[in-house]
């Protein structure tokens, strides 16, 4: 190690580094990857600046790749204030600056991107930030993180950046397993200290509560038994007394919700502020902002109300009267002038960069935020305030898992600035307080891989590997490595039961006789079966045996071999005629007799073949078979069951019941195989399914592209191959630019209200017919998804079509938005579109339908939509 250039590297931090950062520092010079799993706010992100450090001197490229754009123009910012923007770019799907430059930051999506192109920007990277890595567990988003770790040149150093997970080691093994040494560096420890707090209301003295949810580690004996309906005699804050607006009759239960204004008292009181206070819902952010400046809540001084407007003002400059009113603005403006705010989906992008920037500098003291904000940018606050601890999820609510609290609770405590961090759940009906200090005191959140193969992935993996080097690179998935390692641990499991088995049958070995003959003849259990016996004395059959079929005689007309085993046609005495498997059976079949069933012996006709669904026929041969009076089998006498060796045997008890014990080890072990094999290669085996079905569809032959697959190798969108199918047959085709935009927009907008969406308005016929014909080929394609296993695409929304015609055709912001479509939403959208239509602007076959593309993005890349895509001015600080 070069103790200067580590010096020189650290320079500009004025703190000395924690121990988990040397150790990251020291495997970075060691020339190894690493992974860091330690909390929010521990000092990540002085690793990742110190590996794109270590790049530059060796006069290398490094990349910072992150899982969302608003944390990538947060990192290019800052790496522009110690680099200088002539070192530092940035690449999202929003904006494009200096992008040969050294050291570049970028969305997740545009580095897997960069690798399937073969792009050249790769050549000189000899670093990598992955941040958020735990973000792979992510059902949509999550195999871009694998599709990079497995895709990048070896050479390239990996910095992966997670929240604590409690299989960090796992990972970082994996990790090693595909990319060469990597070091696992864990932190357990928060850089602040956090305190978990509860808070309720008590009806025995109409007081607000704030009480430790952990004492000793376990749930807090004075919080139960106020639950539980005892006296108590705490007090808000640990003493102090508080209001309760709106009084209330008592009840049996002792606790109610404080209300939110209430709880912003509480942290003002308790000088708990800045806080971040997590509601899961958009409309009771607004609504608890609203509530609280209409109660008169004002947290600023006028010094701190002049700074916000002069922000606010410089923020929303590139927007117009018409939008801003359209926005909500002068509502806006003065609840942050308050000090208090929203954050969430459903704002536009330049409101919520206003809240963030004034959150950051101490303006905005209380942000009413749903869960969205936690993997945001960085917002340290002192407190944090969980609304409820359970989620509705459409259907029923679910209790917070404990990776989703201490997600959550990551952002209180402020590094340098508090001492300690307070995180305080308030209650409410659906979850005890037993629950939420189990999930407080919970360190469990361990990462599992949410790989799938994309068609896009596919056609990628063909055009650049061969069908070995394909099924390699999936085999070193993370998905397939803990299938693996669940496949080694059932392997394991086999090997132990094998032992056992092994042991228990010498236990049962006999000298004085065969100890299998004897339980084969004498001791049989009641139910019990051996479907290998079974199946032999099936086989051993021919039509016209009579035999017994457990208790029941029967005359076998027939027998043939299928897949699963024999199948026998067998008639009984009673005319039924069934079709018999070993399944069926509890014992072997026992042959009493033959009985000729020919044309001859049935009807006298010389070699005429009998006709089994002739009802005569049937009935003649079940009169043949009772009038043979044959008797039942009988167990054998015990007179002979003396007589066989094994019966002189002394420890003949002890010995059955091991033989019996290793029958059923042997029936465990038949399932355990079965598991083993189902998941062993099951990533390769569900990429196979997706080719075949390319193949069907013309994208893939003889492990080529076709022209139609070298343009899905092309698309980037979460339906790919629908969208594909759309520009190859010419759905798109012949629209003018807006109508195009209008279309487009059924790949990227999806009805999300538990309402039933709205039957869907056209502009016009054409409209109409083009999503009908599109409709009709995702319904093909759905089945034939089913059909091959493959989970089938989401099916095209025409939800916004009439809005994004209006949109696209000129119309106002106002005149776009209703009581269904918030500002963010709309913008959110019409940005995911903007992103398609590039798409088709660049690859479809059709140069009419390129200009029309290039000409639409025009028409929808203006007014909120553009201030969106837009880097905000000065950044958060």
């Amino acid at each position: 190690m070069n103790r200067s250039a580590r010096n020189q590297r650290l320079a500009r931090y004025d703190f000395a580094p924690d121990p988990f950062q040397i150790q990251a520092f020291d495997a970075l010079d060691a020339g190894e990857s690493v992974l860091v799993a330690a909390p929010t706010g521990s000092g990540k992100t002085v690793i990742a600046e110190y590996g794109l450090a270590m790049a530059l001197e060796e006069g290398r490229r490094g990349f910072y790749t992150a899982p969302i754009k608003a944390l990538s123009n947060q990192k290019y910012q800052d790496l522009c204030s110690h680099h200088g923007p002539d070192r530092v770019g940035l690449l999202t799907g929003d904006n494009a600056i200096n992008v040969d430059a050294p050291l570049l930051v970028m969305t997740t999506e545009v580095l897997r991107n960069m690798i399937y192109a073969r792009s050249g920007a790769l050549d000189t990277l000899g670093v990598v930030v992955l941040d958020e890595v735990h973000f792979l567990q992510d059902e949509y988003r999550g195999p871009v993180w694998e599709e990079v770790i497995i895709h990048l040149e070896p050479e390239v150093r990996l910095v992966a950046l997670s929240a604590t997970v409690s299989n960090a080691e796992e990972i970082a093994d994996w990790l090693s397993t595909v990319r060469g040494p990597t070091r696992v560096v864990i932190e357990g420890r928060r850089p602040v200290e956090l305190r978990n707090m509860y808070a309720y209301g008590d009806k025995a003295n109409d007081e607000i509560v704030v009480a430790d949810t952990l004492v000793d580690g376990a749930a807090n004996p004075k919080v139960l038994r106020v639950e539980s309906g005892e006296a108590s005699t705490q007090r808000r804050g640990g003493g102090r007394p508080g209001p309760r607006r709106g009084g209330g009759a008592r009840h049996r239960s002792r606790m109610f919700p404080p209300s939110r204004i209430d709880m912003v008292d509480v942290l003002r009181d308790n000088d708990l502020l800045p806080a971040i206070y997590f509601i899961f819902s958009r409309n009771q952010c607004d609504e608890s902002v609203s509530a609280c400046y209409k109660a008169g809540l004002r947290l600023t001084t006028e010094i701190e109300r002049s700074e916000i407007r002069d922000i606010v003002d410089a923020r929303t400059a590139g927007l117009s009267d018409d939008d801003l009113a359209a926005l909500g603005f002068t509502t806006f403006s003065a609840q942050v002038e308050s000090g208090i705010a929203a954050h969430h989906a459903g704002m536009v992008p330049t409101f919520k960069e206003i809240v963030e920037a004034l959150f950051v500098r101490g303006l905005v003291k209380v942000v009413f935020a749903t869960e969205t904000l936690a993997v945001g940018i960085n917002m340290p606050a002192r407190a944090v305030v969980i609304d409820k601890m359970s989620k509705f999820t459409g259907e029923h609510h679910e209790l917070l898992k404990a990776s989703s609290y201490t997600q959550l609770t990551g952002r209180a405590g402020r590094r340098g600035i508090d001492t300690l961090g307070h995180a305080i759940v308030v209650w409410n009906p659906f979850v005890t307080f037993e629950q939420v200090a189990a999930v407080a005191a919970s360190r469990t959140f361990r990462l599992s891989s949410a790989f799938r193969t994309t068609y896009n992935m596919a056609v990628n993996l063909v055009r650049t590997h061969s069908p070995e080097e394909t099924h390699h690179l999936l085999n070193l998935s993370l998905a397939q490595y803990q299938a693996n390692k669940g496949v080694v641990e059932v392997q394991a499991r086999i090997a132990k039961r094998q032992k056992e088995r092994d042991r228990l049958r010498a236990q049962a070995r006999s000298t004085f006789g065969d100890i299998d003959e004897y339980r084969r003849l004498f001791v049989r259990e009641p139910g019990a079966r051996d479907r290998t016996e079974i199946e032999m004395s099936l086989m051993a059959l021919r039509a016209g045996d009579v035999a017994w079929f457990d208790d029941h005689l029967g005359l076998v007309l027939s027998t043939s071999v299928r897949a699963k085993g024999v199948k026998v046609k067998v008639l009984f005495g009673n005319r039924s005629l069934r079709a018999l498997t070993a399944d069926e059976l509890v014992r072997a079949v026992r042959t009493a007799t033959h009985l000729p069933i020919d044309g001859t012996a049935v009807i006298g006709h010389k070699g005429q073949v009998i006709d089994q669904s002739d009802p005569r026929v049937l009935r003649e041969l079940a009169h043949r078979l009772v009038r043979l009076k044959i008797d039942k089998p009988k167990s054998a006498p015990p007179a002979a069951r003396t007589t066989h060796p094994c019966a002189n045997d002394p420890d003949l008890k002890f010995k059955l019941n091991a033989a019996k014990s290793a029958d059923r080890i042997d029936r465990d072990l038949q399932l355990l195989e079965s598991r083993a094999d189902k998941e062993s290669e099951v990533v390769s085996r569900r990429f196979d399914d997706v080719v075949s079905l390319l193949e069907r569809w013309g994208y893939v032959g003889n492990w080529k592209l076709t022209e139609r697959g070298v343009l899905l190798s092309r698309i980037f969108h979460e339906c790919d191959l629908l969208v594909a199918e759309a520009i190859g047959t010419g759905v798109l085709d012949g629209l003018d630019p807006t109508s195009l935009a209008a279309m487009c927009s059924v790949f990227v907008y999806e009805h999300r209200s538990a309402d039933p969406a709205p039957e869907p308005t056209f502009p016009s016929g054409q409209l109409r017919s083009r999503f009908r014909s599109l409709q009709s080929l995702s319904k093909r394609l759905q089945r034939d998804e089913t059909t091959a296993g493959i989970t089938p695409h989401r099916s095209p929304d025409a939800g916004y079509v009439s809005t994004v015609a209006m949109w696209a055709g000129g119309a106002e912001l106002a005149d776009v938005l209703d009581i269904e479509t918030t500002p963010g939403d709309f913008v959110r959208t019409m940005k995911q579109l903007i992103d398609l239509l590039r798409q088709v602007g660049q690859h479809a076959p059709d140069g009419a339908t390129r200009a029309a593309a290039d000409a639409a993005v025009e028409r929808v890349l203006r007014g909120v939509v553009l201030s969106a895509s837009t880097m905000p001015v000065g950044g958060a600080s």
